[in-house]
């Protein structure tokens, strides 16, 4: 287990603070913002910590890693808007199960897998709506 640093706990308290997803980029500009001193590579590392212990959820949106704060321990999945970003925890008990199974079928043990969902939510897709009407 890595030991707590200043700067793990800086990431930690601004990630837990964010709304959503966000870039290490974006995480490194807030703190530097608040006036720490953190560099970007040390963000990156300290996410990556965070999402190996399970503090963090990583997922990749147009080719860029994004990060949120999460309850360790507790497996789920996402839905993901693409406009606003606005993600909703979700159980899928059908893709564990199918996921146990063809991880068995092939001779695998300890599978693990990611599953997210990108659409537009509610407020989103009205507006598409709106704006695509003549």
């Amino acid at each position: 287990m890595k030991r707590n640093t200043w700067q793990r706990e800086a990431v930690r308290a601004a990630l837990s603070e964010s709304e959503g997803f966000v870039s290490a980029q974006s995480l490194h500009g807030a703190l530097r913002d608040a006036g720490s001193t953190i560099g970007l590579a040390t963000v990156y590392r300290a996410l990556t910590d965070l999402t190996d212990v399970g503090e963090a959820d990583s997922l990749t949106q147009d080719g860029e890693a994004l990060y949120r704060a999460c309850t360790p321990g507790n497996h789920h999945h996402h839905l993901i808007c693409r406009t606003c970003g606005t993600t909703v925890e979700i159980e899928a008990q059908p893709v564990e199960d199918w996921a146990r199974r063809t991880a068995a079928e092939h001779g695998f043990t300890r599978a693990e897998h990611v599953v997210d969902i990108f659409g537009l939510c509610a407020r989103c897709s009205e507006l598409a709506d709106r704006a695509s009407r003549p």
